[in-house]
């Protein structure tokens, strides 16, 4: 296991990491990470991304946890966008897992999951979902702590070199650890 730093960003802080998170964002797309972008990636489309992720977690409908190496590089990250309609005020949204390739299979997306289900379950949120590209690796860690598969929805979204996959849905409900 990699020595790592886990921190929730605040909006204050998000400037000092966004070079990072850029670079982590490059390199999970270059590695064919289904999170939203192709392979031509644009400095453009990175930029759009960091700003909207930054004003979400300025207005609080975005929360982000950086796993940081002991030289303070951006070894993955985790979003929780808790859901803002007072009919779902008990749930969540997991999304872009990511993790450097270099940095893999050394447990930083397990920790950054158990970080992410500790604060949503101490804000109240007892149940998230997600959704992740079916028969991929991710499908197994999220297995693994305990997430249900409801399911797929066929040809949902492009890989970055522009095939077509499906997408497996998952939910966990979140105990009370006392």
């Amino acid at each position: 296991m990699v020595d790592i730093k886990i921190e929730h960003l605040k909006a204050e802080h998000f400037p000092q990491y966004r070079e990072g998170l850029g670079a982590l964002l490059r390199d999970s797309v270059a590695g064919g990470a289904s999170i939203g972008f192709l392979a031509d990636l644009s400095n453009a489309e990175v930029d759009a991304y960091l700003e909207g992720i930054e004003q979400g977690i300025s207005e609080g409908n975005l929360h982000l946890w950086v796993a940081l190496l002991a030289d303070r590089t951006v070894a993955g990250s985790v979003q929780l966008a808790p859901a803002t309609k007072r009919n779902g005020l008990r749930r969540a949204e997991v999304q872009k897992l990511m993790v450097l390739r270099g940095a893999r299979r050394h447990g930083i997306a397990h920790r950054l999951m158990i970080t992410l289900e500790n604060a949503a379950r101490t804000s109240g949120r007892t149940l998230l979902h997600l959704d992740t590209l079916a028969g991929s690796d991710a499908e197994y860690l999220y297995q693994y702590l305990g997430y249900q598969r409801v399911g797929e929805i066929p040809d949902y979204a492009a890989n970055p070199d522009g095939s077509y996959h499906p997408t497996a849905l998952y939910y966990k409900q979140l105990r009370n650890l006392s």
